[in-house]
């Protein structure tokens, strides 16, 4: 079987239509069709079945679909290390990436790369931070830059440490909090566990929450125009002095902060591009320097 009857299973599958999936890989409906002919010739037996609810695989068929994924990351696994072979950086480098990352660091970082090394080509996946720790987790990205903490036990690299804090665009008091209104917005879980384990070992009552956002910097547009304060990583408000801001600290007295990291696999670190990009975060102040 070649490359594209595995993709071709693998959108079947996905898909369960031969029209969407023709559509989606961009080949015609009949050699789709015939496609999946040879393959079940090869294979000497059915691969699926057509009815009124669609395609539906048989049990060797739905064996195949399991293989496709494996077969297809052993595929360019293979691909991505011949190019990477020689002593010249190239090939493409896959990088998942945490929102906030994304929007404020992420575009000066692949500058700063390529211009070190212009013939690297890159695929970048974007989400939450827990959907970006199981790409990594999985390999289906060779870097993946997160926020928060989580079980890792491959290599890893502290990017940057932030300390949670209270702001608002005038002067509050921690004892107030609870009669203040307070703008929620979305965020990964690890940093909500954070907030509101903090919040119910400081206060018996909940928060007086009055308005519900999409992201933090929308929060942050708020409290800047007075409208609540909100519970934000400093890295946020760091370029608005003008705000109020209140370090949180632990039962313990020490602060409040979330770390955020590069994860890999250290046999990732056999492909040139992925080594290099490593290195160069590493002699990065990560938070400084972009």
């Amino acid at each position: 079987m070649e490359e594209r009857d595995w993709l071709i299973l693998k959108v079947l599958y996905e898909k369960k239509n031969i029209t969407k999936t023709a559509q989606s890989l961009y080949i015609s409906q009949p050699s789709l069709t015939k496609r999946i002919q040879q393959i079940e010739k090869e294979f000497e037996l059915a691969i699926i079945n057509r009815g009124a609810k669609g395609v539906q695989f048989t049990p060797q068929g739905e064996y195949l679909v399991k293989c496709a994924d494996e077969m297809l990351a052993r595929l360019r696994q293979i691909k991505e290390t011949v190019k990477n072979m020689n002593h010249e950086v190239s090939g493409t480098l896959r990088i998942g990436v945490s929102n906030y990352i994304t929007r404020h660091k992420l575009p000066g970082l692949l500058k700063l790369f390529r211009a070190e090394f212009p013939k690297v080509k890159y695929k970048v996946v974007t989400g939450w931070s827990r959907d970006i720790f199981n790409l990594v987790y999985n390999r289906d990205v060779h870097i993946g830059i997160v926020r928060g903490d989580y079980q890792w036990s491959d290599s890893k690299q502290l990017l940057f440490e932030e300390n949670i804090c209270v702001t608002s665009n005038e002067a509050i008091e921690l004892k107030d909090l609870p009669l203040l209104p307070r703008i929620q917005y979305e965020t990964d879980a690890t940093l909500k566990v954070l907030i509101d384990n903090w919040w119910t070992g400081t206060y018996s009552v909940p928060p007086l929450i009055e308005m519900e956002v999409d992201k933090a910097d929308t929060c942050k547009e708020m409290v800047l125009n007075g409208l609540g304060y909100g519970i934000l990583p400093s890295v946020l408000v760091e370029d608005h002095p003008e705000l109020c801001r209140i370090n949180l600290k632990d039962e313990n007295g020490e602060p409040l902060v979330r770390n955020t990291w590069m994860f890999y696999h250290n046999e990732s670190l056999e492909m040139k591009v992925v080594k290099e990009f490593v290195e160069f975060v590493k002699k990065l102040d990560f938070k400084n320097d972009i």
